[in-house]
């Protein structure tokens, strides 16, 4: 047998793909004793036991068979009730297919859409999470910077629509963003849907941060391209259960596409997972149809914590964030730091507090760090406690 690496035996997508760097930060400090890890984005409250008991009742009734390969019909049925409830118009289960976590949404949206060499659009910083299953199977993240100016993030539109080529096949956009809490308007979506509809491409939207919106009316959501479109176009619409609901380990979400589209994507959950547990369906069923007062008090806890977040880091001058209106992220740069990972791995060491480097959202959130707020208050109290600490000794006035 000769003597060479596995490595070089594999494609090259996957010996090229570099590790997430929010995962590389959270294994650096995983398991450390007195930690207070902020660098996931998920809260600290388990799932409510009114969505677990359903299913649990299932699996010990024995529902641990295959099932339907989009999502069984009760769950699927829920979702459109959920969605005519928050959007005020009717929605059909038959554009609703239920995934393996929100991940596999995206993961089926990309196989659909994207080949060898085709392009999508991401505006960032941004999740890892579009750009990685992208490069894996052979198409481009077109990433265009966004701009952080005198306190503002800001989409400038001209350079976005610059970016398309005659190999683009969507605009992703994810709003309310991780990480930067920033917010599309109506208008913005109604830009994109416009520009998408005159170039023949798909709108590739990811609204899983749209029920935590701080809008100046108090609305209960973030504009949608729900609001602007029409569910039959080039719409891909990405959504989980694991941040409204507090079910991030359950690994269960949906796409959201035109139901012409439904044997495609029966076919890539098939070859991909074979479907999702059915006794899990059961609980998200129960979460649709009544959580929403858990919902609220998710979304009241985040707005509080987060001001709580603004207003300590108000105190020290060498911090330059936005007021985030969405999601539940702080994205603030330290002036004079220049490589966020190591800055993460100090503040583990030295601080013994949990953020994402701004470096795993792309080159342009180099400078920055993403703190998670959907904490316990006063375990966020502690943590801004020594990082502002660490900031005295490490990031002077």
């Amino acid at each position: 047998m000769k003597n060479q690496s596995h490595l070089l035996s594999i494609t090259r997508p996957a010996q090229a793909e570099p590790d997430s760097g929010i995962v590389k930060a959270a294994m650096y400090g995983f398991g450390r004793p007195g930690v207070i890890p902020l660098w996931a984005g998920e809260g600290n409250l388990p799932t409510p036991e009114a969505f677990c008991k359903p299913a649990a009742e299932s699996l010990l009734k024995g529902e641990t068979f295959y099932t339907w390969q989009r999502g069984i019909p009760e769950l699927r049925e829920a979702l459109a009730r959920y969605h005519t409830r928050h959007f005020g118009r009717d929605f059909s289960s038959e554009n609703f297919f239920v995934t393996g976590g929100g991940m596999q949404a995206i993961q089926t949206a990309i196989q659909m859409i994207a080949g060898e060499d085709d392009e999508v659009i991401i505006p960032s910083p941004a999740w890892p999470n579009y750009a990685g299953p992208l490069r894996l199977q052979g198409s481009r993240p077109i990433e265009v910077p966004m701009e952080f100016r005198n306190g503002k993030w800001s989409l400038d539109f001209d350079r976005l629509f610059a970016a398309i080529t005659p190999r683009t096949r969507a605009i992703c956009l994810n709003s309310p963003s991780n990480p930067l809490g920033w917010t599309a308007s109506r208008d913005d979506l109604i830009a994109i849907r416009d520009v998408c509809r005159k170039h023949d491409i798909w709108m590739f939207g990811d609204e899983v941060y749209s029920r935590f919106y701080y809008g100046a009316k108090n609305e209960a959501r973030a504009p949608s391209f729900l609001d602007v479109c029409d569910v039959e176009e080039r719409l891909l619409l990405a959504n989980t259960f694991s941040k409204n609901w507090a079910m991030t380990g359950w690994r269960v979400g949906w796409l959201q596409a035109p139901r012409e589209l439904g044997p495609v994507i029966e076919r890539i959950i098939q070859y991909n997972t074979s479907g999702t547990a059915a006794f899990l369906q059961r609980g998200c069923v129960a979460a649709l149809d009544n959580g929403d007062e858990f919902i609220a008090m998710q979304v009241t806890r985040a707005l509080a914590n987060r001001d709580l977040v603004v207003n300590f880091l108000r105190e020290f001058p060498q911090i330059r964030f936005e007021v985030p209106t969405g999601a539940f992220y702080m994205f603030f740069k330290i002036e004079g730091m220049t490589d966020s990972a190591a800055t993460a791995r100090r503040l583990i060491d030295e601080a013994g507090v949990g953020f994402a480097p701004g470096s795993a959202f792309g080159a342009d959130g180099e400078g920055f760090m993403r703190m998670c707020y959907l904490r316990d208050p006063a375990q966020l109290q502690e943590a801004l406690n020594r990082f502002g600490q660490w900031l005295k000794t490490n990031h002077p006035k």
